[in-house]
């Protein structure tokens, strides 16, 4: 491996990790070692593709776990990190918030201070070039009424769940490492992420799969809570933009220009549901939608101001909502062993606790 072409990418195997190490590689075409801890959410049938490519090394292990990833630096020598391992799921974290704060905080904290020891011990040319980008959520900004501006890199932190609350944690934590010690830090916030890999618990993908098979498709509070919704290519894209080109100590938000109620995101999936599966039991696959009882603090309205990436690099999405949902949509339809092979064990208890004590509304 080429070292100085080489990055390091913790929570690589889940939804927008993979997607983006599958990017990188595709694109970029240099070395990547990527570090996953495989919890339910890290599948390594993400990346099968590069089991015998020899640019990618997959490593099981916790980012909390600093020595091994002391260890990996040493061994590897990366010129950036790129940081995605996180709890992610709002729900999970009003279930069980102590796995967000162990990983989210705890575990941001144990790899910055393996990446700083590292850092600081390389030669001048190396650390000039040396960059650890924290991948981050536009959660953390709380919640936007039907009038208010999108959220910019200013917006004051609001965050309303305890996911929200431990990535705000980790992003200041990223902030306090620049500032205090000087290490190359970048930030970027991101919007709602939809495309393949995702895991089926979150809103598209589950939807996709409960129309599949008959069964409701839950929709908390009346459905009419927004979100800003971003392609996964177009996220990945954006991130190898701010790696290269970004500021160090910046935050940059990325965006999709796609508002979207829930409402209209899951008639939306109906509706190419509807043309593509003409054999269905139940048609209109909308008839299954099914309101229950809203999650506690959910936020209103997410919307990014992503004037920031654009005047400075040029980036703007590539993917319309329209054209990236029906992609979407086809990729789940052609990959069903990849989400039968999940939606068991695991998911099944976490369906359980999260929609079975949901009366409908």
């Amino acid at each position: 491996m080429n070292n100085k072409q080489t990055i390091l990418v913790t929570g690589g195997a889940g939804f927008i990790g993979s997607n983006f190490v599958l990017d990188w590689l595709a694109v970029e075409g240099t070395s990547v070692i990527n570090l996953d801890k495989l919890t339910y959410a890290g599948n390594k049938e993400n990346i099968s593709s590069l089991k015998n490519d020899a640019r990618h090394v997959f490593i099981r292990g916790d980012i909390n776990d600093r020595t091994l990833v002391e260890g990996l630096l040493r061994q590897y020598k990366p010129y950036a990190i790129v940081h995605f391992a996180a709890e992610s799921h709002v729900d999970r974290s009003i279930h069980g918030p102590e796995d967000f704060i162990q990983t989210n905080i705890n575990g941001t904290f144990q790899l910055l201070e393996a990446v700083r020891g590292y850092w600081t011990q390389l030669a001048d040319s190396e650390k000039s070039v040396f960059r650890f980008l924290h991948i981050s959520t536009d959660e953390v900004y709380g919640s936007l009424g039907p009038l208010d501006p999108p959220f910019s890199e200013t917006t004051a932190y609001a965050p309303n769940s305890p996911y929200s609350a431990s990535k705000a944690a980790s992003d200041h934590l990223v902030r306090s490492y620049h500032h205090t010690y000087g290490l190359p830090t970048l930030t970027t916030n991101c919007s709602n992420n939809y495309g393949p890999y995702q895991f089926p618990e979150k809103l598209i993908p589950l939807i996709i799969h409960n129309a599949l098979n008959c069964k409701p498709l839950p929709v908390y509070g009346d459905g009419l809570n927004v979100r800003d919704w971003l392609y996964v290519g177009d996220h990945c894209e954006a991130i190898r933009v701010v790696l290269a080109k970004g500021r160090l100590g910046e935050t940059y938000n990325i965006g999709g220009c796609n508002e979207k109620t829930n409402l209209e995101v899951i008639n939306s999936v109906c509706a190419i549901l509807d043309e593509l599966c003409t054999d269905s039991l139940i048609t209109p696959h909308a008839s299954l939608i099914t309101f229950v009882k809203d999650r506690p603090g959910h936020d209103q309205r997410y919307a990014i101001d992503a004037r920031k990436i654009e005047l400075e690099f040029g980036w703007q999405p590539k993917e319309s909502f329209e054209t990236g949902i029906r992609k979407t949509v086809q990729w789940y339809l052609e990959h069903k062993n990849w989400v039968q092979n999940i939606v068991s064990g695991e998911y099944q208890k976490w369906v359980t606790t999260n929609y079975n004590t949901r009366e409908k509304s």
